[in-house]
């Protein structure tokens, strides 16, 4: 997420990491550590995915719309 430029705090993601866990979308496994506490990591189920395909569907779709508005901006008016 730093390499991406998104500074999310703990305090937002974990929960929300629960939730999603909640709503079947994620499970997790349990990892242990050399250089500390075990870590938690965190999968896509099945549910998941399938939501995640739809959202980056909406999201191209949006995307492609704001481009096309964008692009219209930048031609010349008769």
């Amino acid at each position: 997420m730093r390499a991406a430029n998104l500074n999310i705090l703990e305090g937002t993601l974990y929960p929300l990491l629960t939730r999603l866990k909640n709503a079947e979308m994620l499970t997790y496994r349990w990892v242990e550590s050399n250089s500390g506490p075990p870590r938690k990591y965190f999968l896509l189920t099945e549910k998941g995915l399938a939501f995640y395909k739809e959202l980056e569907q909406t999201w191209q779709e949006l995307s492609n719309a704001v481009n096309r508005l964008a692009d219209k901006k930048d031609q010349p008016h008769n």
